[in-house]
């Protein structure tokens, strides 16, 4: 029972692609080979010397974790500091490391909607918008009775979208003139003459990232010889991505109680707070790990509470000058959340895709604070 590494990494890709990281990230496979067999996978916040005895001791192959074991580059790797230690038993015990970190954060799907889910927050966006899809519009010449078959091409090639509507195309009949020249092989008309058929401009959306894809299914399914299309730059943005959410309770509550629903539901015994207590609050912003760069973002777009973690001295002031509540439930207590996430996730898809390999949840608890 084993599968190759790559399979598992395209599984974790497909919910987080690369693209999606902060351009300071380091994320992929930081130890190992594509081609290596994986038996089973250990899923973890983070990798340090326990959770690697822990994968050692249940015969571990691959190790996902979310923050990165080789975060800046590295000059030299010596096996008597902590990480040359870890990089040294990870690779002699042939365990592999997976990095999904500002990528999964961001990803639809990912840590920041999951945490969304988590404290009943609905109607959610983006709290900073990181990337914007660039989009062009592609538009081709096609007889009449191919019109259905080119569509259906470029439809599963992935054009045609305009946010939730599939099928968005726009035709209009028209009438098409050319002349075969001595050596075509022309699919209507004489060779020699200038002819003249009915034809439909055909023209939809397409994210740039697919557009040769999009294309070369175009020309497979086209009957003509050689086709006419045109390519036209946009300024609409298509689909966007980015960090920390924003979105509403059901209804108002009093902070206090929802202090009680945050602890439950992130399972914490303890937390910080900014803000008056008995104040209501409707509208809430969340981030995963340190937020605290967004506390002017949350106000601005008007939340009432901002949860994350990491706040300091200087960025508590500045909430309540802003007028915003903070929750500083510390980075391990908003991403402690993606073991149980990314385990369910994986073997959803495992299950799909039949492959056979393992999927276990570190038991380790890698926060390094104690409050006492």
């Amino acid at each position: 029972m084993s599968v190759k590494l790559q399979q598992v990494t395209n599984l974790i890709n497909k919910l987080a692609p690369k693209n999606l990281a902060y351009e300071w990230d380091n994320i992929g496979l930081q130890i190992g080979d594509y081609n290596q067999e994986v038996d089973k996978v250990l899923v973890t916040l983070d990798v340090n010397q326990q959770v690697l005895e822990e994968a050692i001791e249940k015969d571990v192959d691959l190790i996902v974790a979310h923050h990165p074991v080789i975060f800046k580059g590295i000059s030299n790797l010596r096996f008597n500091t902590p990480l040359g230690k870890l990089i040294q038993k990870a690779i002699k015990n042939n365990i592999s490391i997976y990095v999904a970190h500002t990528n999964y954060d961001i990803a639809e799907g990912g840590l920041n909607d999951i945490l969304a889910k988590k404290l009943q927050l609905t109607n959610t966006d983006i709290l900073q918008v990181t990337k914007s899809e660039s989009l062009k519009k592609l538009v081709v010449f096609v007889p009449v009775n191919a019109i259905n078959q080119v569509k259906e091409a470029m439809g599963k090639a992935g054009a045609d979208w305009i946010g939730n509507y599939s099928n968005c195309f726009f035709e209009q009949e028209g009438v098409g003139s050319f002349k075969p020249l001595a050596d075509s092989n022309p699919y209507l008309g004489s060779k020699g003459e200038i002819n003249q058929v009915e034809e439909y401009r055909l023209e939809t959306i397409v994210p740039s990232k697919i557009l040769h894809k999009v294309i070369n299914k175009m020309l497979k399914a086209h009957p003509y010889e050689e086709v006419a299309y045109d390519i036209y730059p946009l300024d609409n943005q298509g689909q966007k991505s980015g960090i920390g959410r924003i979105g509403y309770l059901k209804e108002a509550i009093v902070l206090e109680e929802y202090i009680k629903l945050v602890k439950e539901k992130l399972e914490l015994e303890n937390l910080k707070l900014v803000g008056d207590i008995h104040s209501q609050i409707h509208k809430v912003a969340i981030c995963s790990g340190s937020g605290a760069d967004f506390i002017k973002t949350a106000s601005f777009k008007g939340a009432d509470l901002l949860v994350t973690g990491d706040i300091k001295y200087h960025d508590a002031q500045l909430a309540e000058e802003k007028g915003i509540s903070l929750i500083d439930v510390g980075h391990y207590g908003t991403e402690k959340i993606m073991k149980d996430a990314m385990v369910e996730y994986l073997l959803e898809k495992i299950k799909k895709n039949n492959l056979k390999v393992g999927v276990l949840r570190s038991e380790i608890n890698t926060n390094p604070f104690q409050i006492i």
